[in-house]
C-alpha cells in the first residue's frame, strides 16, 4: 500500500521523512520506500476575495452589503501553486493519505481542506506530533489515528475562518464607505478579534486620562509578645467616620484622633480576640502553555509575544522542545516514561541547574499529569534531546531554560505554609494582622527570587505563636499616607494576557462564569500577530515598551458601537468554536453569526459620524472630498467614487475646482 504523508510545512515533512527511515528526496517531496513525505507552507489555500464571487464588489457599496456566500471559494496561493501540483499528483497516486498538519484546529484544517479542494475519497488518517525528535516521532508514527476522529476540530477552525472573513470584509466595507462620507481618508480596518483588542488598549488610555488620585490613610500599630513582634494594621468600623465608599480611610484627622488616644494611655495593651491558623498547599506550577510562556517572557526579560513565538518555533525545529503553539499547560501520562532521560538530560546545562536537577524527585507526580486534559497537543517541555546552550541565541537560551524550569518543578515538592491572622482589641477598635510561616518550601524555591511571587505589604513573615486571650502591649504606632494608583499601560505581553483572560473584561459580568471556560478571544498561534497588526495598520504603537493607540484608533473607537468593541460577542463565539470542536454543528453557529452580522450592518448605517473639520464637498453630488496622492503628485477625489468620478487639481493643500 502506498502511503502519502501531507505535513504541515518542510520542517515537519523532514522530521516524519527520518522517522520512516531510508530516504530520497525529490522535487517538493521525499521517497521513503514505499512512503511518500510532501509538505504544504502553511495555508495553501485562501480565502477568496469578494470580487471572485461577483465582479461587482470590486466597488465599495453599502448596498452591497452584506456579503455571504452561498458556496465558499478558495484560491490557490501564488507563491504555493507549484508545490499545490506536487501534492494532487501524489494524492492521484497514494492508496493512503496521513494528515500531518500541526496538532492544533488550524493545523487540522489547512490538509482537510487540500484534500476536500482535490475531492479526495481515500481513506485519510492523522498523525499528530508533539515534538519532532525520533523518539516522539516513531511514536506518533506507530500511533495514526483514524483523521474522522478530528472533523470537529477542523469545523472550528472552519468556522473559525469564515467568520473571520465575515466579519472584516463586511464591517471593514461598511465602516469605511460612511467614515469616507465624512471626510475620513483609508480603510477602517475591523476585525472580529482584531477590534475588541484595539478597544482594550483604547478604553486602558481613556481611564488613565480620566484617573484622579485619591489620598488615603491607613495606621499601623506594633504589639509587643513575649515571642516576638506583631505589625498590625487598624480596621474602621464599616460606619465609621471618613471612610469613602470603598472603605478607604480618606480623614487624616480621625487616624491622627487615633493615634493621640493610643500614645496617651501609659501601659496600654491590646487583647487578641482571634486567631485563624490554616494550612495551605500549593501544588507545583503548571508547565507552560504558549500564552502562559509568552506572559511571564514578557514580565522577565521584555520580549514581544512574536519574538517568543519565533524563538520557540526555532527550538521545536531543532528538535529541542515540543510543539510551541500548544493551549494545554498538561502532561499525557504516556510521557512519564521519558522523565529519567530528559531530567539527566538538563543536568548538563549548568552547574546551578545540576543542583536544581539533583534535588528532584521522579518519582514525584504533580497535578500536571492528567490524560483527561489532553486533547490535540499538551504542554510544552524539553524533548529527550541533549542540548548545547552555547549554540543557541540569547532569547532561545532564556525560552529553554524557562521551560526546562517548569519542567523540573514537576518533580519539586508542594509547597506547604501556614497562614495564619490574628485580631487584636484596644480600647474598642480592631487591629488585624496577617503572616505566612512556611512549612515546605518545595518547588517555590525554584522561583525564589521571582519578584512576581512576592507576597503582599501587609504580610509578616514571621508572626509570632500565639494564643486567643493572650494580652500584648503597645509599642508605637504610626500613620501611613498613601495614593490610589492609574491602571497601567498595556504592554503586548499584558495585552496577550487579557485577551486570553477576557472574561475579566466584557461589559456584560454575567457572561463572566461561562467565559471562563473558554480560551480567550483568539488563539494561541494568532495572539501575538493580532497585536503585531494592530500596530502595522497604525492603531496601536509602541511608547518605552507600552501600547498607545494612535488617532486612528481614537476614530474607530468613536464610530462603533458596543457590540463590536467590547469583547463579550466574541469571546462568546470563541465558546461556540470550542463547542464545535467537541462536536456541536457548524450550521448553528453560521445561523448566528448571520444574524450578529446583519444587526452589526444596520448599526452602521444609523451611526452619527462627525464631519472632518474644514470639510469640502464635492461639487457635482455633494459628497466629500479628499486629498489624495497620485503618480504624478496630490490630487482630491470624490468619496463617492465610483458613482461620482470628480477629481480636482491639488493647489497648495485645497482642491482647485475648474472655473
Amino acid at each position: 500500500m502506498k502511503r502519502l504523508f501531507i505535513a504541515e510545512k518542510p520542517s515537519l515533512g523532514r522530521a516524519i521523512a527520518a522517522g520512516l527511515g531510508k530516504s530520497k528526496s525529490e522535487e517538493g517531496y521525499i521517497v521513503c520506500g514505499n512512503d511518500i513525505v510532501t509538505w504544504c507552507f502553511g495555508h495553501i489555500l485562501e480565502q477568496a476575495m469578494p470580487e471572485v464571487y461577483d465582479e461587482k464588489y470590486k466597488s465599495w457599496r453599502m448596498d452591497d452589503l452584506p456579503i455571504i456566500p452561498s458556496v465558499w471559494k478558495l484560491n490557490i496561493s501564488k507563491s504555493a501553486s507549484k508545490q499545490f501540483a506536487v501534492i494532487k499528483k501524489l494524492v492521484k497516486e497514494a492508496d493512503e493519505i496521513i494528515n500531518g498538519g500541526d496538532p492544533d484546529r488550524e493545523g487540522q484544517l489547512l490538509v482537510d481542506e487540500v484534500l476536500e479542494y482535490l475531492k479526495n475519497k481515500k481513506p485519510v488518517k492523522r498523525i499528530l506530533l508533539n515534538a519532532l525528535d525520533d523518539k516522539s516521532v516513531k511514536n506518533a508514527l506507530s500511533d495514526l489515528r483514524d483523521n474522522r476522529d478530528f472533523v470537529g476540530l477542523k469545523n472550528s477552525a472552519l468556522a473559525r475562518s469564515r467568520a473571520d472573513w465575515l466579519i472584516g470584509i463586511n464591517l471593514t466595507r461598511a465602516y469605511t464607505i460612511r467614515m469616507r462620507e465624512a471626510g475620513y481618508d483609508g480603510v477602517a480596518s475591523i476585525g472580529r478579534v482584531q477590534t475588541p483588542t484595539m478597544a482594550l488598549v483604547v478604553r486602558r488610555e481613556n481611564e488613565i486620562k480620566n484617573f484622579r488620585p485619591i489620598n488615603h490613610f491607613s495606621l499601623q500599630v506594633n504589639w509587643h509578645h513575649p515571642e516576638g513582634e506583631i505589625f498590625s494594621t487598624w480596621r474602621p468600623k464599616e460606619d465609621g467616620d471618613g471612610l469613602d465608599d470603598e472603605n478607604r480611610l480618606v480623614k487624616k484627622s480621625v487616624a491622627e484622633t487615633l493615634l493621640q488616644k493610643l500614645q496617651s494611655i501609659q501601659n496600654l495593651s491590646g487583647q487578641i480576640i482571634k486567631l485563624e491558623q490554616t494550612e495551605k498547599k500549593e501544588q507545583p506550577r503548571l508547565p507552560y502553555s504558549l500564552s502562559s510562556l509568552q506572559i511571564d517572557a514578557g514580565k522577565k526579560f521584555g520580549l514581544s509575544p512574536q519574538q517568543v513565538l519565533d524563538a520557540m518555533q526555532s527550538l521545536y525545529e531543532k528538535k529541542l522542545t515540543t510543539y510551541p503553539r500548544s493551549d494545554c499547560d498538561y502532561l499525557p501520562e504516556n510521557q512519564i516514561a521519558d522523565i529519567t532521560v530528559i531530567l539527566s538530560n538538563l543536568k548538563g546545562l549548568s552547574k546551578d541547574f545540576s543542583k536544581i536537577v539533583e534535588s528532584a524527585d521522579p518519582t514525584l507526580r504533580s497535578k500536571a499529569w492528567n490524560d483527561k486534559k489532553i486533547s490535540a497537543h499538551h504542554a510544552i517541555i524539553p524533548t529527550r534531546e541533549n542540548v548545547n546552550l552555547s549554540v543557541l541565541s540569547d532569547i532561545e537560551q532564556k525560552l529553554y531554560l524557562m521551560v526546562a524550569l517548569a519542567y523540573v518543578a514537576q518533580f519539586y515538592p508542594t509547597h506547604v505554609y501556614f497562614s495564619t491572622k490574628i485580631e487584636i482589641s484596644c480600647e474598642g477598635e480592631l487591629f488585624i494582622a496577617k503572616g505566612k510561616t512556611v512549612k515546605i518550601m518545595g518547588w517555590r524555591s525554584l522561583y525564589s527570587s521571582d519578584s512576581s511571587e512576592e507576597d503582599g505589604d501587609d504580610i509578616q513573615k514571621d508572626l509570632p505563636a500565639v494564643q486567643e486571650g493572650e494580652n500584648v502591649s503597645y509599642i508605637e504606632g504610626k500613620i501611613i499616607e498613601k495614593e490610589t494608583k492609574p491602571p497601567t499601560r498595556f504592554t503586548s505581553a499584558s495585552l496577550l494576557e487579557a485577551m486570553k483572560k477576557i472574561y475579566k473584561y466584557v461589559k456584560d459580568k454575567s457572561l463572566q462564569p461561562l467565559l471562563k471556560e473558554c480560551h480567550g478571544i483568539g488563539t494561541e498561534a494568532t495572539r501575538a500577530g493580532i497585536i503585531e497588526t494592530l500596530q502595522n495598520r497604525g492603531y496601536l504603537t509602541l511608547e518605552k515598551k507600552h501600547l498607545v493607540p494612535c488617532d486612528k484608533a481614537y476614530q474607530l473607537y468613536k464610530v462603533l458601537s458596543d457590540d463590536i468593541l467590547y469583547p463579550d460577542t466574541t469571546a462568546a463565539w470563541e465558546k461556540e468554536l470550542d463547542d464545535i470542536r467537541d462536536g456541536s454543528p457548524i450550521d448553528d453557529f453560521f445561523i448566528h453569526q448571520k444574524s450578529y452580522l446583519n444587526s452589526f450592518l444596520e448599526q452602521a448605517k444609523i451611526v452619527n459620524i462627525s464631519a472632518v473639520p474644514g470639510l469640502i464637498k464635492c461639487p457635482a453630488c455633494g459628497k466629500p472630498m479628499v486629498r489624495r496622492k497620485g503618480k504624478k503628485g496630490f490630487f482630491w477625489g470624490c468619496t463617492g467614487f465610483p458613482t461620482c468620478n470628480s477629481t480636482a487639481l491639488d493647489k497648495k493643500g485645497k482642491p482647485n475646482f475648474p472655473q
